[in-house]
């Protein structure tokens, strides 16, 4: 089964970028999608952008025009380029896999998971 490593949070000004990544091994071979999910602090998951090995992508509304997926097949990463950051974008941050064809938005389509990395915006 895939194994997902994710990182690249930290503390930025809000303002800032930051290029967050996930490292897939194992049987990435039955991947159809990727995705950024994220908890703020007392708050429920939520989906943040997700991308399709067919390119496909979607966005929450929060991140659009600001954030970037994307994925490089040959490393099996994919990555999130986040800039404009605000502090409302302060949240634990998780890469999911998931099996199901499309561009699943539930996070009970997404049998893998990340450790997660925390992302920091000071205002």
């Amino acid at each position: 089964q895939p194994q997902l490593v994710d990182s690249g949070g930290g503390l930025v000004q809000a303002g800032g970028s930051l290029r967050l990544s996930c490292a897939a091994s194992g049987d990435t071979f039955c991947i159809s999608a990727m995705g950024w999910y994220r908890q703020p602090p007392g708050k429920e998951r939520e989906l943040v952008a997700v991308i399709t090995t067919g390119g496909s992508t979607y966005y929450t509304d929060s991140v659009k025009g600001r954030f970037t997926i994307s994925g490089d097949n040959a490393k099996n990463t994919v990555y999130l380029q986040m800039n404009s950051l605000k502090p409302e974008d302060t949240a634990l941050y998780y890469c999911a896999a998931t099996l199901w064809v499309g561009v699943p938005r539930g996070a009970s389509a997404y049998a893998y998971w990340g450790q997660g990395t925390q992302v920091t915006v000071s205002s």
